[in-house]
């Protein structure tokens, strides 16, 4: 069998640069790519350094993608970002006036929780147990 990744997944956007300036100016992500592909469009790449899985950001083109900024998952907490260091992650995100939505809490898998980036999508923050 074929060796399989996830390589992308796309988050709609309403503007590139202050896209790339949460997800690399706050959150630490690293910037992969960012290349003109005309008509004003880019294919702009960030990641978690060190994570194999990246996010195109995706400029929304049209009225139906604009309203599905920030609701891209019907509310739900559609995104992870795991660490090992939450306490140390979390204090450096709400210095950096990440918005929380919650205080912190354990639960039987590890501390979490949830965060919003600047278009309303939930993201779990979390440091699992370790075995």
């Amino acid at each position: 069998m074929a060796h399989r990744r996830i390589a992308l997944f796309t988050l709609v956007v309403d503007d590139y640069d202050a896209a790339i300036a949460f997800y690399v100016g706050v959150l630490g992500f690293e910037l992969r790519e960012d290349s003109p592909c005309g008509n004003d469009k880019r294919w702009v790449v960030v990641a978690p350094r060190g994570a194999e899985t990246g996010i195109l950001l995706a400029r929304a083109d049209g009225d139906v993608q604009h309203a599905r900024i920030g609701d891209q998952t019907g509310g739900r907490v559609g995104f992870f970002l795991s660490t090992d260091d939450f306490r140390g992650d979390h204090a450096s995100m709400v210095a950096a006036g990440v918005r929380f939505l919650e205080t912190p809490r354990e639960e039987n898998y590890g501390i979490v929780a949830v965060f919003e980036d600047p278009y309303g999508n939930k993201w779990d923050l979390l440091e699992s147990l370790k075995s």
